[in-house]
């Protein structure tokens, strides 16, 4: 069963072309220092899409002479508002801060409209996560016939054995019905979605300035723990850490007689758990409704395919 790395290089490259049109770019000052809003600690962006509805924001972008009046008032703002700044902001970041937008006018809460939209978007996808989680499973019922095999070579490092080890793998991977690419479905879709929410976050005034919980929603955990909110910051980092710890857990398919395997799903928490202190905590409740959604939707397939006795 071989893997067609000429489509893989084709999505690397069509990624690649998406990302490298349009990013967030930060506000700097003449000294090139980042700007900061000193009331919520949050690193203003300086491309932002529409205008800001703080007062304080506002004279903020003035100061540094960020002309605000030509951007559209953000309860207006549309797909096609502004000027064009290539495929990835105008397939991914505008649309989906057009949802947001229009979506927290309606629920009257920001915060509210990217739990929405967040699972909105994993039902829409749902069938294609739902063949990576049943290929996770199918991998946990293949792991003991492939560590036989990995054992039965262990001591064997000629090419002759290598290629036998690896036609036996394979012969296992077609009993279980095993496509070594289909796991990578998820992680294909899941960096577009992550940086596209954060763009869209960080680049819409009126979802960075709105609170929720205690939350500032453009604030990052580690500024928000030096503020008097400092609990909701908290609250939040144990939720993104414990459904992340969780969610890798489930969708591991190492061996886990391995010791270094098995420590995985913690080291990819702790990464995880860095970068969420450094990112909006909107983004965070993006990442953590995404896990949530993980966590029940293969915890559901599990007991599927204990009750139905396959995958």
């Amino acid at each position: 069963m071989k893997i067609n790395k000429s489509k893989i290089k084709i999505l690397l490259i069509i990624l690649l072309i998406l990302l490298t049109t349009g990013c967030t770019r930060t506000l700097t000052d003449k000294n090139n220092r980042a700007v900061k809003n000193e009331t919520t600690g949050q690193t203003l962006t300086k491309n932002i899409l529409c205008k800001p509805t703080n007062e304080e924001t506002k004279k903020i972008y003035k100061k540094n002479k960020i002309n605000i009046k030509k951007l559209p008032e953000c309860e207006n703002f549309k797909v096609n508002s502004g000027k064009y700044e290539g495929l990835w902001t105008g397939i991914f970041i505008k649309p989906l801060a057009f949802i947001l937008i229009w979506l927290g006018k309606n629920v009257k809460n920001y915060a509210l409209s990217i739990i929405i939209v967040s699972l909105a978007i994993r039902l829409i996808i749902f069938p294609l996560t739902k063949k990576t989680a049943m290929q996770s499973e199918r991998i946990k019922k293949a792991q003991p016939e492939i560590n036989k095999i990995q054992k039965k070579y262990a001591n064997k490092t000629d090419q002759e054995s290598m290629i036998k080890q690896n036609q036996e793998i394979m012969l296992v991977y077609k009993k279980y019905n095993i496509s070594p690419l289909s796991g990578c479905i998820f992680a294909f879709i899941q960096l577009p979605l992550f940086l596209a929410f954060f763009e869209a976050i960080q680049r819409t005034p009126v979802i960075f300035e709105d609170k929720f919980l205690g939350l500032q929603l453009g604030t990052t955990p580690a500024i928000g723990i030096t503020s008097s909110s400092f609990y909701s910051y908290i609250i939040i980092m144990l939720i993104i850490s414990a459904t992340t710890y969780f969610s890798f857990k489930i969708n591991s398919t190492a061996n886990m007689e391995d010791p270094t395997m098995k420590m995985m799903p913690t080291m990819m928490t702790i990464m995880i758990i860095i970068t969420a202190l450094f990112m909006p905590s909107g983004l965070g409740i993006y990442w953590a409704t995404s896990n949530i959604f993980t966590i029940i939707q293969n915890i559901l397939i599990k007991r599927s395919s204990e009750v139905n006795g396959k995958v």
